[in-house]
Formats: structure tokens, C-alpha cells, sequence
């Protein structure tokens, strides 16, 4: 072990040989496993350990002594305290090598596939202000960076911002956001001055109290704009001279929402909607598809990386025109729509019931009419009465939530033998655990990710499995 200083535990000369599924890199010194925040494979670096786990240390570089080939300029001044865009650092085409790499790390360490045909990860054509929904919070405990604890002027304790990481109570005040675009940072900027020089209290995250709670903007590519503001303890006239001040400061917004939510989490799910001008959705559009987007609805935030990627789902699919689909985890029937035009019927089953109510919409929007949608816990509907009610399926499209499927559901697509299950993931290792047990039927054949979300270690993955008995 090559210490500095045993007291403080400092190691020199660390290198980093890769990246840990939580985007920090992995150095070794001797029997040491590292983990080192901010740190890329390449570089060469000296840590202080900061704290112990069971297997690793957790570490924080101390100083750069070579700098990895794939290092870049972070864009973003809030880059290092905001927990959002963690590879900003990296550059982008190291990125996505670093991203395929922990698919195919995930797919052969945990189901043993052959990933040597693994097929080239697609990256998103934007890296910047891609994303279609943002959502800040308010807070009266603002947090205090590098800068301002050294600044003589009197700080302002109140922030719109992001949460930092590992501090729920804690709000980084935001300037400029490079994750949705135009009128987005306008929109937060306005609001937290207007809440300022009107002097309305912002929310005390331990307390709950105060008045300002959380601002989310949703925007479309067919340029429609929401605007939702929740408050928590406001009175009418606050609420009244916030909502007309947003409504006359932009006044191109499609939909301007708020909600009274008091409770002590900010899910909204189970909150009013008051509409206070314009309609209660926006509606998005893909490949001549329209979807209508309500406060509440699943969307996935980069719309046109979600059409590659369901582009991809339906190529794998390998669709004739006869098929009965089962969709599993429709969420509001995105991908159920986008590929009924190509099969016989899709059967749509999400545990939300509201957004089996956005799926059914978005079907008679678009006068689709081979699509059927049930809400329920899929562990539960997908039964043997089920697929005898409503026929057994040729592809089976799956789209889970990060914790995979449940054994129960793994266990009810084996017995079902559908010819095809198409395989979407947002978490390799779940995804990869599931195949390990459905690889008693299937076989893997095909497998590309997508790189949904830029400048974090997030990657979508796709496998396409065919039943091999």
C-alpha cells in the first residue's frame, strides 16, 4: 500500500481501470478495491480514502497526476455538486464505449450469454438539452458551494434547484440547466426572482412548512410547454399572483397546472390538478403518432431517443402483420401504439391504472383500434385464465421498471412460450438476471443499447430472445 500520510489514509498513484455501475471509477492498490468519485478510466490519481465498506473503500481524488485520454472539460458550472450529469468529464464517444461495456459485463457475468454479436450501442444524436421534463424544488436551505463559503457578501438561504446527493434536505440553486431546453432555465429563473422579491417562503424540507414546494416543466416536440407549480402552505393571493405572473411572463404555455400538496413526500400522484389556464395536457408526436401528456402520464424524457429505441424494439421484433402482442409494463401504451399498425392485436398490461386510462386515449386519438389495455399487478393479471381469455401471445414485449420482473412474471413467460420476447431494460444487471432464467426456453440472439441520458452512466438495452425448444 503506498501511503502518504497513514493517519488521513492517503494512497499515491492510484490508476483507474474502470468504472463501477454507479459511474465512479474503480482503482486497485494491491488487495484494494477503490471506488474514486469523478474518476475515468486512464487516469492516474492520489485518493484519501473517505470511508470503509465491506468489500472497497470509497475515495476522493486528491490530485491529478496523469489525466486519462478520455478526460474533457466539464460544460456545466454546477458540474461536481450537482448530482445530475455525473460524465461530464468524459468525453462522449468514451461514454458510450464505457456504457456498452457494462451491458456486456452484466449479460456475461450474471447469464452467461455469448456477447460477441452484441451489435454497436446507439448514442443519442443530442447531448444537450434533450430531456422533455425537468422537476426543481424549492427549499429555504440552500446548498453553500466552494464560493460562497468564502464570499464576504450576505448569502440568500433560499433555493430552486436539485436535491445534492445523499443530503434530501439540501437544494443546489440552479442558474443554468443543459438538460431541457429553451424556455426551461428562463421559466425557473423568473419564478424563484418573482418568489423572492414577493417574499413568498420556500418549503422547509424537515419542518414542512412554507409556501413554494416544486416547479416541473414539461415540454414537446410539437412545441407545447406545461407548467406545473406546487405549493404547500400558500394562501390564495400567493398562489393567485404566482399563477398570473407565469401565465403573462410566457404567455405561449399550453398548459398551466398547480397543486396543493401538503402531504410529507412530493410524488403527485395522488394530488388535485387545478388547471388555471389553458388545457390540462400537451400533447407529443412520434412518427405520426399522437400522445397526450397529462402531469401525471409516463413519457420517457428523451423523446427522440425513445423513437430510436422503439424503432429498435420493432425491428427486432421482426413483425409479418399476424402477430398477437403482448406488451408487458405499457406504462401509457407508448410502445403498444407505435407497433399496433404492424400486427394482428397488442394486449397492454400496466399496474397504473391512470396510465392504462393515457393508453386507451392515446389509441382513440390515433384511431387504433387492435389494442386492448389492463390495468392490474402483473404478477397477478398475467395468469392462466389470462392468456386463455385473450390468447397466447406470438411476441412478448417487455419493458420493466429498474428491479426487472418479478420471478412470478419470468416464470408465467415460460410456461406461455411465446415465440419472441423483445427484452427493453433501463438496468442491465436485472435484465440480465432475468435471462439467466429464462435462457431455460430462450436463447439470446440479438442485443443493442441505447444511450438514453448523456453525461450519466444510465444506458436502455435491448435483447431479443427466441424460444429454442
Amino acid at each position: 500500500m503506498k501511503k502518504i500520510s497513514a493517519d488521513k489514509k492517503f494512497l499515491q498513484n492510484i490508476q483507474v481501470v474502470d468504472i463501477a455501475e454507479e459511474g465512479k471509477g474503480v482503482g486497485k492498490s494491491e488487495d484494494l478495491v477503490i471506488f474514486i468519485d469523478k474518476a475515468i478510466p486512464g487516469d492516474v490519481v492520489d485518493v484519501e480514502l473517505m470511508r470503509k465498506k465491506k468489500k472497497f473503500y470509497e475515495a476522493r481524488i486528491q490530485n491529478l497526476v496523469k489525466p486519462s485520454e478520455y478526460r474533457t472539460e466539464p460544460f456545466c458550472q454546477h458540474f461536481g455538486t450537482c448530482g445530475g450529469c455525473k460524465w461530464q468529464h468524459m468525453t462522449y464517444d468514451a461514454q458510450l464505449q464505457f456504457k456498452q461495456k457494462s451491458v456486456t459485463d452484466a449479460l456475461e457475468r450474471l447469464a452467461k450469454v455469448d456477447v460477441a454479436g452484441i451489435e454497436p450501442i446507439l448514442g443519442s444524436k443530442a447531448s444537450r438539452y434533450y430531456r422533455n421534463k425537468l422537476e426543481y424544488t424549492f427549499s429555504d436551505k440552500r446548498w453553500l458551494t466552494d464560493g460562497d463559503m468564502h464570499s464576504d457578501k450576505e448569502m440568500e438561504m433560499n433555493a430552486l434547484g436539485y436535491h445534492i446527493p445523499g443530503r434530501f434536505d439540501k437544494i443546489l440553486d440552479i442558474e443554468h440547466c443543459y438538460l431541457q431546453a429553451d424556455p426551461s432555465n428562463d421559466i425557473r429563473n423568473k419564478v424563484r426572482e418573482y418568489a423572492l422579491v414577493q417574499r413568498i417562503s420556500f418549503y422547509n424540507l424537515k419542518n414542512h412548512e412554507g409556501a413554494l414546494r416544486n416547479l416541473i416543466i414539461r415540454t414537446s416536440t410539437t412545441s407545447e410547454l406545461m407548467i406545473i407549480v406546487v405549493f404547500a402552505y400558500a394562501d390564495e393571493k400567493q398562489i393567485q399572483g404566482m399563477m398570473e405572473f407565469v401565465q403573462h411572463t410566457f404567455p405561449d404555455i399550453t398548459s398551466l397546472l398547480y397543486i396543493i400538496n401538503q402531504k410529507k413526500n412530493d410524488t403527485i400522484f395522488d394530488q388535485d390538478i387545478h388547471v388555471f389556464t389553458g388545457r390540462d395536457h400537451i400533447f407529443e408526436n412520434m412518427n405520426g403518432l399522437k400522445f397526450k401528456i397529462g402531469p401525471k402520464s409516463f413519457y420517457q424524457t428523451n423523446s427522440d431517443q425513445a423513437f430510436e429505441l422503439y424503432k429498435i424494439a420493432k425491428d427486432f421484433a421482426g413483425f409479418k402483420g399476424d402477430e398477437l402482442v403482448y406488451d408487458l409494463y405499457t406504462g401509457a401504451g407508448t410502445i403498444a401504439n407505435f407497433v399496433a399498425g404492424d400486427v394482428k392485436k397488442v394486449v397492454g398490461v400496466e399496474y397504473v391504472p391512470t396510465a392504462i386510462e393515457d393508453a386507451r386515449i392515446n389509441s382513440s386519438l390515433n384511431n387504433i383500434k387492435n389494442t386492448r389495455f389492463f390495468a392490474g399487478d402483473m404478477k397477478d393479471i398475467l395468469n392462466t385464465e389470462f392468456v386463455a381469455e385473450h390468447g397466447k401471445p406470438d411476441v412478448v414485449i417487455t419493458d420493466p421498471p429498474r428491479a426487472g420482473m418479478h420471478a412470478d412474471v419470468v416464470k408465467r413467460l415460460l410456461e406461455m412460450e411465446a415465440e419472441k420476447i423483445v427484452y427493453v431494460s433501463c438496468n442491465a444487471a436485472t435484465q440480465a438476471r432475468d435471462i439467466a432464467l429464462l435462457k431455460e426456453k430462450y436463447k439470446v440472439s440479438r442485443i443493442r443499447p441505447v444511450d438514453m441520458f448523456p453525461h450519466t452512466q444510465h444506458v436502455e438495452n435491448v435483447v431479443l430472445l427466441t424460444l429454442s425448444i
